[in-house]
């Protein structure tokens, strides 16, 4: 293996790739269809390859450690800064090369297809939380406008559509009656949903070790440990624990000069979903 990196910017079905040498000089650079990336990288005689952290990067990454090759993913908002001239897929493929050349830039760490799994997990029953909220909001709008005052709330709007639908003298529009009885119906078939999703998030908060000791923590229910678990992985890429607060955005923001020191609220960076829910814990 020699000391050149192979930089990609990947894509759905076009794939651009520059070959830099250690000085940041353009050795080589390659147009790839899907079907031809794998095989190109396979003949290449460098031992690194570098992408930005971007749909489909955890797959190609481990397809290349799989063909002997250390892979490094870099966050996009920080390769952004070494662009240069016209936006194009070679120019960010050179950009994301020199950002990893630089040497500054922490690595993302490469997810296993079961840390993907549970990330998926947790977007999916995170959507169906948000389609059950976003109904029962409709509804008690839609039945306020009509006269018909419910509760905040999943259980008490639940509850008082249920007394509404049962009360013939209510003088609910038989139109709107039928309206109200199907999106009941559509309300269950949701929470049945939502409450799969529990019961087995449970299960596996029960099963898995890891869980188990995140679950210790004050504030860390199965929800927060289990998405903080796929967050952090091993945990190695940080060396202390404040740098994955810092990555996490629950730090102060700083915008100090001349010596002056100014820390304003937190940063927010990082994952927006499971900073919520860390916060909300520590409530």
């Amino acid at each position: 293996m020699n000391d050149k990196v192979i930089a990609l910017d990947i894509a759905k079905e076009i794939f651009h790739a520059v070959i830099l040498d250690r000085q940041g000089e353009e050795v080589k650079r390659k147009k790839l269809k899907r079907n031809e990336l794998v095989s190109f990288i396979a003949k290449q005689d460098i031992s690194v390859v570098t992408m930005e952290a971007c749909g489909a990067s955890n797959h190609w990454g481990r397809t290349f450690e799989g063909l002997g090759y250390k892979v490094y993913l870099l966050p996009p908002q920080h390769v952004k800064a070494y662009a240069r001239g016209q936006k194009n897929d070679y120019n960010d493929a050179v950009a994301i090369g020199e950002a990893y050349l630089h040497g500054r830039i922490r690595p993302v760490q490469i997810k296993t297809v079961e840390q993907q799994t549970e990330q998926a997990f947790h977007r999916m029953r995170s959507q169906l939380v948000q389609q059950r909220g976003d109904l029962v909001r409709q509804l008690r709008g839609l039945l306020s406008d009509q006269g018909f005052v419910m509760r905040k709330g999943v259980n008490q709007a639940r509850a008082g559509i249920v007394a509404l639908l049962e009360d013939e003298a209510s003088g609910l529009n038989p139109l709107f009656r039928q309206m109200l009885q199907r999106q009941y119906e559509r309300l269950k078939s949701l929470e049945e949903e939502l409450d799969w999703y529990n019961k087995t998030l449970d299960a596996k908060a029960k099963s898995d070790e890891q869980t188990k000791r995140l679950l210790t923590i004050p504030g860390f229910g199965p929800v927060v440990a289990s998405v903080f678990k796929v967050w952090i992985g091993s945990g190695k890429q940080f060396d202390k624990g404040k740098y994955a607060s810092a990555a996490l955005g629950i730090v102060p923001r700083q915008h100090s000069s001349g010596g002056k020191d100014v820390l304003l609220g937190i940063t927010k960076r990082g994952d927006c979903y499971l900073r919520s829910l860390v916060i909300h814990g520590a409530r």
